[in-house]
């Protein structure tokens, strides 16, 4: 096996940070070493067989994205990245697993369906990753399932509360979905929208010739994602599930799980990086169709109401537990322009799964969280949650060396022509300025991205079995 030194680096975790030394045997971190050890005598940047150079700059684990959507189906169309040019993006990123949806629709057996996204990314995948299970059609069949799939290393599910005829479960069948997770020991993971009463609200937008993006977001206000959060914690209360709530963002939402948390519920929150930069009034509500760059579920919140400000003290307080990127792309050209008459068919969702670190990055240095914060719900936290830890989200003797250096003294400027390889062909975070970089980054101990270059191959990425969450109470 192949031995690699990291030298000179600040080791970064969810606890602390060390100038301290990080030596890699083939694909795992062997040890945590003193700067100058010797090994037989022997200074071991002298023995090692590639030594990188990190003076100066932060060593933190890969980045760990909890909530990505490769090749998914949706509205008429198929989520632009494919799980071969997404993982690719990560990468650049310094994201070195995803874990992605199979999605199962009414009438296939769920077996089935986890047996298609194992076909899709097998072989093609740049990273290590994982997936998730969709259930959209709960009977007899689904829920007997479960228990096959958590055998095989696929441990959270999938519900939700909005899209009815597509996804959409009602409340009986998510409380039977969530008697089977406490069962099992799965965590539930729930997509928290009042989709009946949107689907309202959408039909009156629409007759009143309200068309562009920015209804989007009007027909999918805050209450009625509070609702359904309240709702989806009750339900898990009576059945003793641990809930996992998807992208959340509506503060009143999250103050609805920090309340549930007080309490000691298992409950737990995941944000994502548009949710703390973006806005109704500003990107949904951009001149002509420009909107529609934005439109994903939940919507953008109104800046005015202070979300965004209130979503980043929720990561600061711990009551949002990770922060993930809900990664499900599309272009402008024939995709998101199937909704240019009627915002109800724009294809839901956002392009990020590239700059997640970075953003978050931007945070720690904006004062909004801490070096150990960033680590903690950007890898650390996801790995634990979805029975990945120790294997990934930290530096440790005995964890796949998944590794980032990230250089606080970089510039990242984001956009189309520059950060960006994802399968888009505009980004949503066009004209972002990061104070840090990216430098370098590891995959099981091997170099797949260096100094803005690739290094990698498409077949690097192996499925990653998990166990069950060792983040619950």
């Amino acid at each position: 096996m192949a031995i690699t030194l990291i030298r000179g680096g600040t080791v970064v975790s969810s606890t602390g940070r060390q100038l301290i030394d990080v030596l890699i045997d083939g694909e795992t971190i062997v040890a945590l070493v003193e700067p100058g050890a010797t090994a037989l005598g022997a200074d071991l940047s002298a023995t090692a067989d590639t030594v990188l150079d990190a003076t100066g700059k932060y060593v933190i684990p890969g980045g760990v994205d909890a909530h990505t959507h490769m090749q998914m189906p949706f509205g008429g169309t198929t989520a632009s990245d494919t799980f071969e040019t997404g993982t690719r993006a990560a990468a650049f990123g310094g994201t070195t697993t995803i874990v992605d949806f199979a999605i199962q629709t009414p009438g296939e057996r769920l077996q089935d369906t986890l047996g298609a996204w194992h076909d899709k990314a097998a072989g093609n995948c740049a990273i290590d990753y994982g997936f998730h299970q969709i259930i959209g059609d709960v009977n007899d069949e689904s829920l007997s399932a479960m228990s096959e799939l958590v055998a095989e290393g696929v441990t959270s599910f999938k519900l939700f509360m909005a899209y009815p005829g597509v996804y959409y479960s009602d409340d009986g069948q998510i409380l039977r979905a969530m008697q089977k997770s406490a069962d099992t020991g799965a965590l539930m993971m729930m997509h928290a929208e009042n989709g009946i009463a949107i689907d309202e609200l959408v039909a009156q937008h629409l007759k009143r010739g309200e068309t562009s993006p920015y209804f989007h977001g009007v027909s999918r206000p805050w209450q009625l994602e509070e609702e359904a959060t309240h709702r989806a914690i009750m339900l898990a209360d009576v059945t003793g599930a641990p809930l996992y709530v998807v992208h959340v963002s509506a503060r009143q939402a999250l103050e609805q799980i920090a309340t549930a948390r007080g309490k000691g519920a298992n409950v737990f929150a995941e944000t994502c990086p548009q949710y703390l930069y973006l806005s109704l009034e500003e990107q949904l509500g951009a001149a002509g169709f420009e909107g529609a760059k934005w439109v994903c579920s939940t919507p953008l919140r109104s800046r005015a109401e202070g979300h965004q400000d209130e979503l980043w003290k929720f990561i600061r307080t711990g009551d949002v537990s990770g922060v993930a990127t809900d990664h499900c792309p599309f272009c402008m050209v024939d995709q998101k322009e199937l909704g240019i008459s009627d915002f109800s068919k724009i294809p839901n969702g956002i392009g990020g799964v590239e700059h997640r670190l970075d953003l978050m990055y931007q945070g720690v240095v904006d004062g909004r969280i801490s070096l150990e914060r960033w680590v903690e719900v950007c890898a650390t936290t996801p790995a634990r949650m979805f029975g990945m830890y120790p294997r990934k989200g930290v530096i440790s003797p005995g964890a796949d060396a998944d590794v980032v250096i990230y250089d606080p003294a970089g510039h990242t400027s984001i956009g189309l022509g520059k950060t960006h390889h994802m399968n888009m062909d505009y980004s949503a975070w066009e004209g972002f300025e990061i104070d840090g970089a990216v430098q370098t980054v590891l995959s099981r101990g091997k170099v797949i991205v260096d100094g803005g270059s690739y290094l990698g191959a498409s077949s690097d990425g192996r499925f990653v079995r998990r166990e069950l969450s060792q983040n619950l109470l």
